[in-house]
């Protein structure tokens, strides 16, 4: 991928390591009143802790009896992160990836070590600004598409500089 977009002379960097910003532990982001705090690191060194998976899904209809024999145990860290080291959380905002299941406040889970293909869901910082958009490449052009039809595509250009962050894995959505 690098070799690739290298020929096409953008600057169209896949991190390695944690960007700049403000990182903070997830006890902190995930508090409402300090809405500074938006990209944090999962908590790699804690002990993990299960949580029952049973074997019957839950209908999202008419009700259906429970079942009461458990699978196993569901770990969520073993679940939603990968690759810890290569791993981050940012906390969403705004409203241009909606129709992606993405909503303002969620938290997402990315992974820096996922190749950013076509197709993909990524955060990257455009001029310094973060975004998350799915990455699209279409006529020879790349560009980051949004999943509200009230948000524009965003052409990647030479003149704009676009430094991809990681591979969105997974959205926290707290109802």
């Amino acid at each position: 991928m690098v070799a690739y977009v290298q020929r096409i002379s953008l600057i169209f960097t896949i991190m390695h390591s944690i960007p700049p910003c403000q990182i903070v532990g997830s006890e902190d982001a995930l508090n409402p009143e300090r809405p500074g705090h938006n990209v944090f690191m999962p908590p790699v060194d804690r002990d993990a802790v299960p949580v029952d998976l049973y074997l019957c899904k839950v209908v999202a209809g008419f009700p259906s009896p429970a079942d009461d024999y458990v699978e196993k145990s569901l770990d969520l860290n073993e679940l939603l992160i990968k690759r810890p080291a290569a791993t981050f959380f940012v906390r969403v905002e705004g409203e241009s990836m909606l129709g992606a299941g993405i909503h303002h406040d969620d938290i997402l889970v990315v992974d820096r070590s996922l190749t950013p293909d076509a197709g993909k869901i990524v955060v990257c910082a455009l001029n310094g600004e973060l975004t998350v958009k799915r990455l699209a490449r279409e006529d020879q052009q790349w560009r980051l598409v949004a999943a509200n039809p009230d948000y524009p595509d965003i052409a990647i250009h030479e003149g704009l500089e676009t430094i991809i962050w990681g591979v969105v894995t997974a959205s926290i959505h707290i109802i």
